[in-house]
């Protein structure tokens, strides 16, 4: 699609009064805390996986109220010492599929830990970690489940999984828990931001075309999914428009974003419909504006011009892999290399 929205120069001052709750920050504490209460790894058993390089283990952690989730952790094989970590979220639609799918993390020096989204397989990849909470009012896809209360929203759960897939990288073995970056590409990427937010003790955040940024405007913005997904839904229920919105403001990315600490890497494609370009600069443009440090923390921004929600995909992920090994070098000798140098 052609560019459709605000220039770019207006993109980089854009940074829009969220609605914010007045008990945000009480609400994700107590969600956390109740999380908190379990013991976070039930199960990790070696994967064969036919890759001589990697060593893969399939994972189970307690996520939301102490619900098993799935995920893959891979690592460089014979790897010695604890290494630096990077907990990966997933897009919309998407399960955690087959291990051999997502090694750019592992075969750069990482450990690599790919979380499942509860009941989200299917659409476009297969998962193992179905979602045993559904059945409050709310739409048919995942981004309207629940939606008429915070507390039965579905992006409550999947956060507070989120959060605790950092918990369960940090008692797996040979992971320094110092070192845990979140990574993810649009949804994955509006949950890195999410987790920013909530744990303040993060190595780094990379986010590309981050979802569930600005979601007050982004329902208005674009009718692809998932956002024309709340819409469709709105059509249907005219009269929960301003429940709905409560709701969302429980779980926006700006929200989030502006409470984070951590070095923060973006990208963004100037013509994606998916996930509008205002609203990922919304959450990079205050990111780490209201986390009580006298100066935000380091961040970078990569604009694709002629690219939708498929952003830099390789460039950018060659970013990705050069900015981080940069960013954990300033602060340990052993950060791994760039998988390649050169270009950007």
């Amino acid at each position: 699609m052609p560019f459709s929205d605000l220039p770019l120069d207006q993109l980089r001052r854009y940074a829009p009064a969220v609605a914010e709750p007045a008990d945000f920050d009480a609400f994700w504490r107590a969600t956390l805390r109740e999380a908190a209460t379990l013991p976070v790894l039930l199960d990790v058993r070696p994967e064969r996986t036919g890759l001589r390089l990697v060593e893969t283990f399939d994972v189970t952690f307690a996520g939301f109220a102490g619900d098993p989730v799935r995920a893959w952790y891979t690592r460089p094989a014979g790897a010695d010492g604890p290494l630096p970590a990077v907990v990966e979220y997933l897009g919309y639609g998407r399960g955690r599929a087959l291990p051999h799918e997502r090694l750019m993390w592992p075969v750069a020096g990482y450990a690599h830990l790919l979380m499942d989204s509860r009941g989200q397989h299917g659409q476009h990849s297969a998962g193992d970690t179905p979602d045993p909470r559904l059945g409050a009012p709310g739409g048919p896809f995942p981004v309207t489940w629940g939606i008429l209360d915070p507390q039965s929203y579905y992006y409550r759960r999947l956060i507070t999984d989120a959060a605790r897939a950092v918990e369960a990288v940090r008692a797996l073995p040979g992971v320094d828990p110092a070192r845990v970056t979140v990574a993810g590409n649009s949804q994955g990427g509006g949950l890195a931001l999410a987790v920013a937010g909530l744990v303040p003790d993060l190595a780094a955040v990379i986010a590309t075309a981050p979802l569930l940024c600005d979601l007050q405007r982004a329902i208005e913005l674009t009718d692809a999914a998932p956002y024309g997904e709340i819409g469709r839904y709105l059509a249907a229920n005219r009269e929960a428009e301003e429940t709905v919105r409560r709701t969302l403001s429980y779980v926006d990315g700006v929200t989030f974003a502006r409470r984070a600490v951590a070095p923060a890497h973006f990208g963004i494609g100037l013509r994606d419909d998916v996930t509008p370009p205002r609203t990922g600069f919304a959450a990079y443009n205050q990111y780490g504006a209201a986390n009580g440090r006298p100066t935000p923390p380091p961040r970078e921004m990569h604009v694709y011009p002629f690219n939708g929600h498929e952003g830099g995909e390789a460039v950018q992920q060659r970013r990705q892999v050069g900015w981080l090994a940069s960013t954990l070098a300033g602060s340990a000798d052993d950060a791994p290399a760039p998988l390649a140098a050169g270009r950007p």
